[in-house]
């Protein structure tokens, strides 16, 4: 979807708007099709430059969330406001100000990777030397430049990711919405991805909201994430703290001739909350594994305990959703699509 500028209103003209305050704000934001809760009373702020996701199985209500907050649906209840906007009654200033990377590429694959650019910044109203400076620009930052004259069909699948998160920098926006940005890319192309996201928020000084059912995307890119199901905010903070909820790391360790010197040493650690020690192998649960590592293992050198292998399992944002919900992530992304389709069934979608 292209969001044309109003006439009226000047993409730039944020000067009204208080930087201290949240550049998104969600009160009792809330979803209803044909009956169906998809997105259920919904309390949120996103803080201004702060990289966001929200996470959760397909169908759990995250791109019903993005598309109220793009003005693309309109709530059932409650509301929200971005950058002081409120999506309801100033749709023309939030659209303005906001650029959003939806799952399904819109790129036409018949014109290069500049015409794309250009035509979509004409519908924004840049005259042409703005287009000129701005898409340079924009090029070089997704690493496109040597591309910009290449028709998009033979552009790769990251390729043509890299061009849609750049038509939607196009405006300079203040916010950046990314729909599931790397679904259906490779490992490698997806990590790529990760980095350009990274940057934008740096470089642009953007607000991103990105939605994802990826657990390893959101422990990597964002500074806070809200885990969605069944439209509700079911828990949200940072990675970290989200994994530390969970309980503390685990260290494996595959020894030969164990000895009671090394397990009465191994009870003389604070570090160390638990350990459990059976024929060959002892488990530790310890606060932070990868620097525990070192330490454990020069203790068994020092008892005359010989180390096979020892790996470091930490906790994950699976764990958490686990946690949270009683079930895996993929379990919930199976319900999560029966309740979508159910809702367009009766929508006669």
């Amino acid at each position: 979807m292209i969001f044309v500028e109003n006439e009226n209103y000047n993409i730039n003209d944020d000067t009204h708007y208080n930087m201290d305050k949240s550049a998104i704000s969600l009160k009792n934001l809330c979803k209803l099709f044909q009956g169906v809760q998809a997105v259920d009373c919904v309390n949120l702020e996103i803080e201004t430059g702060e990289l966001f996701g929200l996470l959760g199985p397909n169908g759990a209500g995250k791109s019903t969330i993005i598309k109220m907050l793009t003005t693309m649906l309109r709530p059932s209840s409650g509301t929200a406001s971005i950058l002081g906007h409120d999506i309801i009654q100033e749709r023309d200033a939030v659209r303005s100000c906001i650029g959003v990377v939806f799952q399904d590429a819109t790129l036409d694959k018949k014109l290069t990777g500049k015409e794309n650019l250009d035509f979509h910044a004409q519908l924004y109203g840049l005259d042409r030397d703005v287009r000129r400076r701005r898409i340079d620009e924009i090029l070089e930052l997704v690493d496109l430049r040597d591309k910009a004259d290449v028709m998009v069909e033979n552009y790769s699948g990251g390729m043509q990711r890299r061009l849609a998160i750049a038509r939607g920098l196009i405006h300079h926006p203040r916010v950046l919405f990314l729909d599931e940005p790397t679904l259906g890319l490779d490992a490698q192309t997806r990590r790529s991805i990760w980095e350009y996201i990274k940057e934008l928020n740096v470089r642009e000084d953007m607000t991103i909201v990105l939605t994802t059912h990826y657990m390893e995307e959101a422990d990597h890119l964002c500074k806070r994430v809200a885990i969605i199901d069944h439209g509700k905010i079911i828990a949200l903070n940072s990675p970290q703290e989200l994994k530390n909820s969970v309980g503390p790391d685990t260290i494996i360790m595959q020894i030969k001739y164990c000895n009671e010197l090394f397990l009465a040493s191994l009870s003389s650690f604070s570090e160390i909350m638990a350990f459990d020690a059976s024929e060959g192998q002892i488990v530790l649960q310890v606060d932070d594994a990868q620097s525990r590592i070192p330490q454990v293992i020069i203790e068994a050198c020092m008892n005359r305990v010989t180390v096979i292998s020892v790996r470091a399992v930490e906790p994950t944002l699976e764990d958490v959703f686990l946690k949270f919900t009683g079930r895996s992530i993929r379990e919930g992304e199976n319900t999560g699509d029966l309740t979508t389709k159910k809702c367009l069934q009766r929508m006669g979608s």
